[in-house]
């Protein structure tokens, strides 16, 4: 991760009178950060707060992204300023369904600039600082991206739960609760780790019905830190890791074919997956340069600000 020092060498332009202050948003399923910097690039704060990916809806989304905003702000010493002091850039979960999209933008609480690009762009353009390369990102959900040296960019998974997202934390929890319920029907042998999952769920197999009725993509990947927690011990958690593996190989091989550009994986579930990765893989991926909040800030950059 950028210290200070470097996000302000990336911002240190002429920037418009009105814009005191940029923000970079990295809105998902699960929960959402923001990077602040002043008008001389220099990095403030961060925060974070509830989900903004926009299946949850345009309104939740500016919620959540509000919240950590004025968190950021707090850890600053500041009450948040005027919002027509700000230029904001949000890569956000579902920006590809174009109907939410415009939903989003159409809701903007007062911001001065806004601009909005899928998670996937944002952490690409984090990822590279804004240089052609690859990603794959791994957190509630999954999606791969790539930008060639002549800016055209192309878009792998992304089509959201539960048809797709593989290797994400929902898929893995989706598995995880398909193992629960052969152990509870007898299909396969109880274990620990289904074990675990019941009684996450509440303990009994009514209460894993009742948690199913509420599960939603949010819901699936919180079990996937237990798939991590178990897959050194368990044939079955370690086989949902070894498959997440050759899900991104798939992704990876789909976006540059070639095999000669960077990867970068990134996202929460990125560190976990690393050691499940296939061997010829692992020769090809890099660790990202920036996150997908300090992309964000280079979406703004690259839309409202002048060199």
């Amino acid at each position: 991760m950028k210290d200070s020092k470097q996000v302000q060498s990336q911002f240190k332009l002429q920037m418009p009178s009105q814009f005191q202050y940029l923000i970079g948003v990295d809105g998902g399923g699960t929960g959402t950060r923001v990077l602040l910097v002043d008008k001389d690039g220099k990095e403030l704060a961060r925060a974070s707060a509830g989900p903004s990916g926009l299946m949850h809806g345009a309104k939740a989304a500016w919620e959540s992204i509000l919240t950590a905003i004025d968190k950021a702000f707090a850890e600053t010493g500041m009450v948040t300023p005027a919002l027509g002091q700000m230029a904001i850039g949000c890569g956000l979960a579902g920006v590809n369904n174009k109907v939410w999209a415009d939903e989003f933008r159409a809701a903007n609480p007062g911001f001065a600039g806004l601009a909005v690009e899928t998670d996937a762009g944002t952490t690409l353009l984090g990822a590279h600082q804004g240089q052609p390369g690859a990603v794959i990102a791994l957190g509630t959900g999954s999606v791969g991206e790539v930008m060639h040296a002549d800016g055209s960019r192309r878009e792998v998974g992304g089509w959201g739960f539960p048809s797709s997202d593989e290797a994400s934390g929902a898929w893995m929890g989706l598995r995880a609760i398909n193992h629960v319920q052969h152990a509870l029907d007898g299909r396969s042998a109880m274990d620990e780790f289904a074990q675990a999952i019941i009684d996450f769920c509440g303990g009994s197999r009514d209460a894993v019905f009742a948690w199913l009725g509420g599960a939603n993509q949010t819901k699936f990947a919180q079990l996937a830190p237990m798939v991590i927690e178990y897959a050194e011990r368990n044939p079955k958690a370690h086989n949902i890791l070894l498959d997440a593996g050759l899900e991104v190989e798939k992704m990876a091989h789909a976006l540059d074919p070639t095999g000669i550009m960077p990867i970068a994986l990134c996202g929460g579930l990125a560190d976990a997956i690393w050691a499940y990765l296939p061997e010829q893989l692992l020769s090809r991926v890099t660790k990202p340069s920036g996150d997908s909040a300090a992309g964000a800030l280079i979406l703004v950059k690259n839309q409202f600000l002048k060199s």
